[in-house]
């Protein structure tokens, strides 16, 4: 019988080829090609048969049954972040760089799940249970009702997980999980499929909530197949700076709750403490305004959170100025430039530019653009902002700047720590009761020659 045709199979869109390809043609992506094993070109690969199924189990709509009540752990960033708590029966995945703190992280939501009353077993596909049991003394969670178990056989963990029954199940991680129903090698692309796919139907049939720790690639993307996102309920991501304590945990796909939410938390020597005020955080000292900073009123999912931009323009001794960015895309910064150039009549020409979002926060929101555009300018004229003022808004490239959403809400927390200006675009409302003034411009230009006397 002869062998059917290899299969080469983008893992970003799903298109197929027959041979390998460095290049996906249908969607653009590099280096997302991976060979995958077949079907078998018999008569049960063209149809399923004649034998009859099992009937499925068929609710109305409009049955009143009752939510499944959701699980608190007792820590409120991540209570957060999941929407309100854990719920049964749902898959999660966790991703992030390696070393940033997601076994940390996990181990400590553990204890503090089991803590409340939830069973838990962290299943390590990485270290040993001692290993894992050092980390818990270190971290002062020795005596949590956590069972520990080091395994990396998908088939021994199910069958586990099927005479232990908990409630929650953390599997870390899941590059390191093999099935042996399939001829490859752990972490490859066909196995992190299945053993995602299994771990999911596990937890749908059996009622049990699984994390899945995964690893990511150096663009920051999840390892492993694209589908692996689309199977489970959420998808979190672990970020943050090695060079900084800050550690920030962000939805960016939930069922069950608001995506975009976000967690902080502040890596101490006892592990992962929550950080309740982001905002003070990420601002730091501010009792002297410096040209070249701009406070920007953000939002992260449901709550605003306020951190510094800063800038720096500097003379080029390159006939190609640089242009760098840390935590804000650097097609954002190219697009305010030629929106200064064009529409204001100041170049940038000849001037290197570096712009920064202090605490390693990473701001992707469009209403950065008008802090972004103050703190440049501001560092191009060595002029500071006015003091314990705020910035957000807008900019289209025609130079007319749109208003925020969630203005209010923004307004308060600026107010809240102590701000007594807003520049912002017109039609922005102002914060009643409180003793706040609101500067409003319609175009960038009115701002640059309203603080900086020139545009």
């Amino acid at each position: 019988m002869a062998k059917p045709p290899l299969s080469f199979v983008c893992q970003s869109c799903g298109a197929t080829y027959s041979k390998w390809s460095g290049r996906c043609d249908a969607c653009g992506a590099w280096n997302t090609i991976v060979e995958e094993q077949p079907l078998s070109a018999g008569p049960a690969a063209k149809s399923l048969g004649t034998k009859r199924g099992k009937g499925m189990a068929l609710t109305d709509l409009s049955s009143e049954e009752a939510p499944p009540p959701r699980a608190a752990s007792g820590i409120a960033e991540l209570d957060r972040v999941l929407g309100g708590g854990l719920v049964p029966a749902s898959a999660i995945l966790v991703g992030g760089d390696p070393g940033i703190g997601k076994s940390t992280l996990l181990l400590q939501a553990a204890a503090s799940f089991a803590r409340a009353g939830t069973s838990c077993i962290y299943v390590s596909g990485e270290e040993a249970s001692a290993q894992v049991r050092m980390r818990a003394q270190r971290l002062g969670l020795k005596d949590a009702p956590v069972k520990l178990a080091a395994e990396t056989n998908l088939r021994n963990i199910l069958t586990t997980l099927e005479a232990e029954k908990p409630d929650l199940a953390i599997i870390d991680s899941i590059q390191t999980m093999w099935a042996d129903n399939v001829e490859a090698s752990p972490g490859s692309v066909s196995q992190v499929r299945a053993a995602s796919h299994e771990l999911t139907r596990f937890a749908k049939q059996h009622g049990i909530a699984v994390v899945l720790v995964g690893h990511v690639t150096k663009e920051g993307q999840i390892a492993g197949p694209r589908v692996v996102e689309h199977m489970v309920d959420t998808v979190l991501y672990f970020e943050g700076e090695r060079g900084h304590q800050f550690r920030i945990l962000r939805a960016v796909k939930n069922r069950f709750g608001p995506a975009d939410e976000i967690g902080v938390f502040e890596m101490t020597g006892d592990g992962l403490a929550e950080v309740a005020n982001p905002s003070a955080l990420f601002l730091g000292d501010r009792e002297q305004p410096q040209p070249g900073a701009a406070v920007f009123a953000g939002i992260e999912g449901s709550r605003p959170v306020l951190c510094e931009i800063q800038a720096l323009v500097a003379p080029s001794p390159h006939s190609q100025p640089r242009r760098s960015t840390v935590g804000l895309d650097s097609g954002r910064l190219a697009m305010i430039l030629a929106v200064l150039e064009a529409r204001c009549a100041i170049p940038f020409s000849g001037l290197d530019v570096y712009l920064n979002v202090a605490g390693g926060l990473r701001v992707r929101e469009p209403a950065a653009d008008l802090a972004v555009a103050a703190a440049l300018l501001s560092a191009r004229e060595d002029v500071a902002l006015p003091p314990q003022s705020v910035v957000f808004g807008e900019i289209s490239l025609s130079g007319a700047l749109r208003p925020a959403g969630q203005a209010e809400n923004r307004l308060k927390e600026a107010s809240k720590l102590g701000f007594s200006t807003a520049i912002a675009p017109a039609q922005t409302k102002a914060l009643a009761g409180e003793d706040m003034a609101l500067r409003q411009y319609s175009d960038l230009a009115g701002l640059v020659g309203d603080i900086f006397g020139a545009g």
